[in-house]
């Protein structure tokens, strides 16, 4: 019997656990040709979520649950939760309800026909303001444009998984992550399931704009080195403009004078030029703080305990 696990990430989610659980459940006791394990992987909760994990894995062994030491994001989680599943399968699944358990019978269905990677794009995205959305199809034209393979425009991490596919991201283990990245980079045979996004059931999102606008530079950073290009090019426009004006004045001065006058002009060009290269400084700083971060070869995610037996 094929074995299908389920990876649900979990930070502060204590008042969705218990509605999102009950569907679950409906959703194993309807499959019964199939075994069942529900992944949990707390991401360091500072509510009732552990409490409420335990309390499941009392009523339902079917229930497992990863307790990470603290808060590390839910890209490490997630790659917690690759390392700890068993399935043949897996699916990720928010623990807000946003996504509906009810179309994994669907992405099943996909998976038997020898599909490795069946991922839900969203149709509409829910209770969400309209500058989030805006940008986030403006991240996705960015970096599908920058990058040398597609990249899915509205599609998150609610996806099955095969167990081929699970293996493959398991190995890649940079500390940078974007994982939505990384489900096109390593190819497989995909399929499309279209879905509406609901709005959360319970609780608050704890992704604010900062938090987004990092995941957006990580996404950019993590899978095109096209900001790099763009400093160089602008660089070399901008060294080309300044050695024709320089030229200019010089020609200027020999021909006519050039009596003490342009000061303003002299600023606002000193100010351009210094833009410029703060802007290019930064760019290369990110580059560079990555590479920083990645030389410290420090594990992505440091697991407490699992299913309350202690690892460290």
């Amino acid at each position: 019997m094929k074995k299908i696990s389920v990876l649900i990430p979990c930070h502060n989610e204590e008042k969705s656990l218990p509605l999102l659980y009950l569907e679950l459940v409906k959703l194993m006791d309807s499959t019964p040709n199939y075994q069942w394990e529900l992944m949990f992987v707390n991401d360091g909760s500072t509510d009732g979520t552990l409490e409420q994990l335990r309390q499941m894995r009392q009523k339902d062994q079917r229930v497992n649950f990863v307790d990470l030491s603290r808060n590390f994001g839910k890209e490490a989680a997630m790659l917690a939760g690759f390392d700890y599943v068993t399935g043949d399968c897996m699916v990720i699944i928010d623990a807000d309800l946003q996504d509906p358990p009810d179309l994994i019978p669907e992405m099943i269905k996909w998976w038997e026909q020898g599909y490795e990677d069946v991922y839900a794009k969203r149709k509409t995205r829910g209770r969400e303001s309209w500058l989030r959305k805006r940008l986030s199809l403006l991240f996705y034209r960015l970096l599908q444009s920058s990058s040398r393979f597609d990249v899915l425009q509205n599609v998150g991490d609610f996806r099955l998984l095969d167990r081929s596919c699970i293996n493959a991201l398991r190995q890649m283990r940079e500390s940078e992550r974007y994982t939505k990245g990384m489900y096109s980079w390593i190819g497989f045979k995909k399929k499309e399931v279209v879905f509406d996004r609901g709005d959360r059931v319970a609780g608050t999102s704890s992704w604010s704009f900062r938090q987004l606008f990092s995941l957006a530079i990580d996404g950019i950073t993590s899978f095109t080195s096209l900001p790099l290009r763009i400093s160089t090019v602008v660089g070399f426009i901008v060294s080309m403009l300044a050695f024709i004006y320089m030229i200019y004045i010089f020609i200027k001065a020999l021909i006519w004078g050039d009596p003490v006058q342009g000061y303003p002009s002299l600023v606002i060009l000193l100010l351009f030029l210094g833009g410029i290269q703060l802007l290019s400084l930064g760019i290369i700083g990110e580059y560079i703080g990555r590479i920083y971060n990645e030389t410290k070869n420090r594990p992505d995610y440091i697991v407490r305990n699992f299913n309350d037996e202690k690892l460290l």
